[in-house]
């Protein structure tokens, strides 16, 4: 009796798979049956709650069989099914040690199925699972349950952002980051913040929190892990952006083309429309307004603070554990921190003396580091003794090329985020080094030389300072600049709207055949056209405000003559006088010369905004330009303060030259000079790869020459047996051919 009922149990149970299907279709027609395997269900887990170690492998098989089948059909009977998710819950939270693994998986893919199936709410399911996966052992289910949460993540976050769910993830992990420091198990809510900032999903200052928080932690690998997001956390958020971007590129008129050539099946215009359906997808991204990422630097809420206690802590404090790889992380994020931020720690330069000298080992991230710590709001004080340092340790003549480069170049970096950090003699003696013959070190004086023909030009020797220094500042259009002296604000790029709205005055003067240097009259209505009748001269000419008093000039006062003038000799007095006009001739040409500029004279058009975002980015692209083909030179040494300093860049040529490098490797340093530069190509590529553009083959001549060699023997020997006469009867019939244009006839 017992084995015919075990004998229809396992005939009941084979036929799962079939009674699923059956009851998605009619769910009300198989309720009986339905309820049989749930009673079945309920029997096999109270086998197993009563005693979990104790399980045989059939039990465990048809309680997995069984869990796998209500979690598919579970939404079609809900009062039935009401206890089913929490029955898994008590069962994977109570057990998790002891399951076998198959019965776990499926416990947690079931879970997950009823929160697509919306069975189970989703911070139900991340507060099971995130628990078991900060405690388990199991290397395997510590992956598949990270793999779950985070999925569980972004599918929440598909549609719309969840903001709700995205406060409970964060807080709980903020709460596991602080509530035991020493303990390496924040190293899963960094993980998992890293990977959601990475896809866009979590970019709030909150996840940053948990990371702040997790970089001031007691356990290295929690600090490591903390300080790397910061450092690489955007780069990957942008690398990620590039690859989706990238995937969905689809050329519609290449798959349009092999439909039309290719045989037409159902197949290959659900490809054609996937493809149109890409392509529009894509058309309205890119009417979108586009999202402002802020870097994770940005999003801090007490960056001064958090860089002073990550240098008390892990820096200067003795009682830290961290390596010398490790405290150079910490110290690259505090000093990128000081830079961005321009904040003050003034422990933090005295720290770099000791490991300012070449026997260091990776000195040149001490110098990035450094040079990244300096700012205009820096005391020149506590940067010179460094850069003095500098300069003794690595730059003389009897230090290797490699050295000297590398100090040079840390020099200049440093002085180009505070021109004050170096005094003049020091400064003439580094610019000497131009005439070395190692070609790193000639680079990085240069580089130091017109750095300071840009930023101080009047600490060079006269003949240092270049054509456009020296009048610069013989006409005074240059002037020192002082400690903590910010220059006011503008708009940038508007010089150059201003060299194109007179370029294009002067064109249009031309085509009505007036001089271009003279003035139009035509000025205010054209901005009537763009402002729609807003005549702004109206109103600063209008009488309600009382107009303008005339006052008479300096020149046109008369003052009477002193006793004292009257007694001067009159040749000095006509000298003095011939001065006086000269002088005031010169400032006449001066303010006539001074044009006001063109935000202080009218107010921007949209169309001109426009034009001025269009004239920006086509500055940007060619400032990697010779500087003969650029519009306007840049300065040395001006880069975003997002981006970081890296220790090859100090280095300069020495990093190239270190280790043989490969061709690839080559070709990508070359075109870091002119990343939009096309690769260069012969004729017959362009159009090869135009046609497999294009979806078409290529010719019979090209088929020709690569034929197999074996197929081509027989021609070959025929054409050695000919004779004389049958060589000459080819070649003219060869020749005629050709006349009428080949076998076709294609010349007539």
């Amino acid at each position: 009796m017992v084995k015919r009922k075990l004998g229809a149990l396992e005939k009941v149970e084979a036929d799962l798979p079939n009674l699923q299907h059956k009851i998605k279709r009619d769910p009300k027609s198989y309720v009986e049956d339905f309820r049989a395997q749930h009673y079945q269900y309920e029997s096999h887990r109270e086998i197993f709650m009563a005693a979990p170690s104790s399980a045989t492998d059939n039990g465990v098989i048809s309680l997995r069989d069984l869990i796998d089948f209500i979690s598919h059909v579970a939404d079609c009977y809900p009062d039935i099914t009401k206890d089913f998710p929490q029955q898994l819950i008590d069962m994977l939270m109570q057990h998790h040690l002891t399951l076998e693994p198959e019965l776990r998986e499926k416990i947690v893919g079931s879970l997950v199925l009823l929160r697509k199936k919306e069975l189970l709410d989703s911070a139900t399911l991340l507060n099971t699972l995130f628990p078991i996966l900060i405690s388990t052992p199991s290397k395997t289910l510590r992956l598949f349950l990270f793999q779950k949460i985070l999925s569980d993540i972004r599918t929440a976050n598909s549609k719309t952002t969840n903001h709700k769910l995205n406060r409970t993830m964060q807080t709980v992990l903020f709460n596991l980051v602080t509530s035991d420091r020493t303990s390496s198990k924040g190293l899963w809510a960094i993980k998992l913040t890293r990977e959601l900032w990475k896809r866009q999903i979590w970019t709030e200052a909150k996840a940053v929190e948990v990371i702040k928080e997790a970089s001031l932690s007691d356990n290295e690998k929690v600090i490591v892990g903390g300080v790397r997001f910061f450092l690489g956390g955007d780069k990957d958020r942008e690398e990620a952006e590039d690859e989706s971007s990238d995937e969905e590129t689809v050329d519609i008129g290449r798959v349009k083309h092999a439909y039309g050539k290719n045989k037409k099946t159902r197949k290959n215009a659900r490809t054609v429309e996937k493809a149109k359906a890409s392509m529009k997808k894509k058309e309205r991204k890119k009417g979108q307004p586009q999202l402002l990422n802020f870097s994770a630097l940005h999003l801090l809420h007490d960056p001064q603070g958090f860089a002073e206690s990550l240098f008390s802590k892990h820096l200067q404090g003795t009682k830290s554990n961290l390596n010398l790889e490790q405290k150079l992380l910490v110290l690259q994020l505090v000093s990128r921190l000081v830079g961005l931020h321009k904040l003050q720690i003034m422990q933090l330069y005295s720290y770099f003396q000791k490991y300012l000298t070449p026997r260091q080992p990776s000195v040149t991230s001490f110098l990035a580091s450094l040079a990244q710590a300096s700012h205009d709001l820096v005391p020149p004080d506590a940067l010179e003794p460094l850069v003095q340092k500098i300069a003794n340790e690595f730059v003389s003549e009897a230090s290797a090329s490699e050295v000297a480069t590398a100090g040079l170049n840390a020099i200049r970096e440093i002085c180009a985020r505070q021109p004050l950090a170096i005094d003049e003699t020091l400064l003439q003696d580094l610019v000497m080094y131009r005439k070395s013959k190692d070609k790193g070190v000639v680079m990085g004086a240069r580089g130091l030389l017109s750095l300071y023909r840009d930023v101080g030009a009047e600490m060079l020797k006269k003949r240092d300072r270049g054509k456009e220094a020296a009048m610069s500042l013989r006409a005074g259009e240059r002037k020192e600049k002082r400690f903590g002296e910010q220059e006011a604000g503008g708009i940038e790029g508007l010089e150059l709207l201003e060299q194109h709205k007179e370029e294009e005055r002067r064109n249009k003067r031309r085509e009505q055949g007036l001089p271009s240097d003279g003035e139009d009259e035509n000025e205010e209505d054209d901005e009537e056209a763009n402002w729609a009748a807003w005549n702004v001269e109206d109103d600063e000419d209008s009488d309600d405000s009382g107009g303008w008093i005339n006052v008479e000039s300096d020149g046109e006062i008369e003052m009477s003559e002193s006793d004292d003038e009257k007694d001067e000799h009159p040749a000095k007095k006509a000298k003095q006088e011939n001065g006086e006009e000269k002088e005031n001739e010169a400032n006449s040409n001066e303010a006539k010369e001074k044009k006001p500029s063109l935000a202080t004279t009218r107010i921007l058009t949209p169309a001109d905004l426009a034009k001025l975002a269009e004239l920006r980015s086509q500055a940007s692209s060619t400032s990697t330009l010779p500087k003969s083909k650029r519009g306007k030179p840049q300065a040395p040494g001006t880069r975003h303060n997002d981006d970081p300093l890296t220790a090859e860049e100090i280095e300069g040529l020495a990093a190239l030259s270190a280790g043989k490098q490969t061709r690839e490797e080559r070709i990508a340093h070359a075109r870091q000079g002119n990343p939009d530069r096309a690769e260069h190509k012969s004729v017959t590529a362009k159009r090869k790869e135009k046609k497999q553009a294009e979806g078409k083959s290529t010719t019979n001549k090209e088929k020709a020459r690569k034929k197999n060699f074996f197929m081509t023997l027989g021609k070959a020997k025929g054409k050695g047996k000919r004779s004389l006469v049958e060589t000459r009867r080819v070649l003219k019939a060869h020749q005629e051919r050709q006349k009428r244009g080949g076998r076709r006839a294609n010349g007539r």
